[in-house]
């Protein structure tokens, strides 16, 4: 049995201020990644969490099953491109996608908080049903709770997912090599910064919208393909810059990016400057980046570039033996720096 968790382990944060640093950032960021790393997963230590994927991956009589969930709780409700009901679908399928995996069932768990309008919440579940039916899974089981009023800010939404892997490879950091090839399925910091504008009542010249939608198709056209993925990664909390550098130091080598590369649209790199956010810590709910040998890049990249969620895809970057551990960006202007996560989050309850 795994010892009780031991909060006095080595750490540069103090065991008292852990809750009140995470909630001043938002609990994201290296705040983040730290309490999980040194706190929660050594409460459960197994071989199957070790992996540090976005989903777990088990064999059962042959047949190998990717299971996840994760908690919504995003900040306004409703945004342009989605509302917290698509969103917990589309992140929790993703999360299965991205284990390579082709996601059947889900489960939804809800916190309604007390006084919450009954045609919100129909609102909302009709949002569910929709994006279910868009990603062919079926909610099959859930429950709900009610909590005070002023104690749930509005609804919080949990889903769990499962998804069944019908292929040989191995989707996993683990698996990243030297030499594969770095590709972005789209640009980034749509969804952040949606959620921003709305809700801070700001106003651009054009709305800019969330780009939640599921990735399941975009993944199931690429391992149609024969495409040697070797990892996926979701670009959700934390962004591009946080994923690639969970990637880095879990497979233990360097990767490097361009930020010219990198597609951002115009008014979110306006919106990015006049707010002073950096796009590539932005989150995104339908974008991901892949792992794939240089010799299947190109390929690879056609039939992304083909599917009607990644017209925008690109190759950003590469894989090194040098640097492990470390992501470096080459700049617009030819200087390379060390991409590090920002101690807190950007935007919190941004899903």
């Amino acid at each position: 049995m795994t010892d009780p968790v031991d909060f006095s382990m080595s750490c540069p944060i103090p065991q008292s201020d852990y809750a009140r640093i995470l909630l001043a950032h938002g609990g994201g960021g290296r705040l983040m990644h730290q309490l999980i790393e040194e706190v929660i997963v050594p409460a459960f230590r197994n071989p199957l969490l070790d992996v540090r994927h976005d989903s777990a991956v088990m064999a059962f009589d042959g047949v190998r099953l990717a299971f996840t969930t994760d908690s919504y709780v995003v900040q306004p409700l409703f945004f342009p491109g989605g509302d917290i009901g698509t969103l917990a679908v589309n992140g929790t399928v993703n999360d299965l996608a991205m284990a390579g995996a082709r996601p059947l069932y889900l489960s939804a768990s809800f916190i309604l908080e007390e006084g919450l309008p009954v045609e919100t919440l129909r609102r909302i579940l009709a949002s569910i049903r929709c994006a279910a039916d868009a990603a062919g899974v079926q909610v099959v089981t859930g429950d709900t709770k009610v909590v005070d009023r002023g104690k749930g800010d509005g609804i919080f939404i949990t889903t769990a997912g499962v998804g069944r892997i019908e292929h040989a490879l191995t989707i996993a950091p683990s698996a990243v090599r030297p030499g594969d090839v770095v590709l972005l399925s789209g640009d980034v910091g749509r969804h952040g910064m949606a959620i921003m504008a709305m809700r801070e009542g700001l106003a651009f010249e054009m709305t800019i919208e969330s780009d939640c939608a599921p990735l399941a198709g975009l993944v199931g056209d690429l391992l149609a393909a024969g495409i040697e993925i070797h990892c996926l990664r979701d670009l959700t909390r934390g962004g591009l810059a946080s994923a690639l550098i969970e990637i880095a130091e879990a497979a233990r080598l360097g990767i490097h990016i361009r930020e010219t590369a990198i597609p951002v649209e115009e008014q979110v790199r306006g919106a990015c400057e006049l707010l002073g956010f950096d796009p590539l810590y932005v989150a995104n709910e339908g974008r991901c980046v892949c792992f794939v040998p240089a010799a299947e890049a190109a390929r690879a990249l056609c039939i992304m570039q083909a599917h009607p969620l990644a017209k925008g895809a690109a190759i950003i970057g590469s894989v090194a033996q040098k640097d492990r551990g470390l992501v470096t960006l080459e700049s617009r202007i030819g200087v390379t720096r060390i991409v590090d996560m920002f101690s807190g989050e950007q935007l919190p309850r941004i899903c």
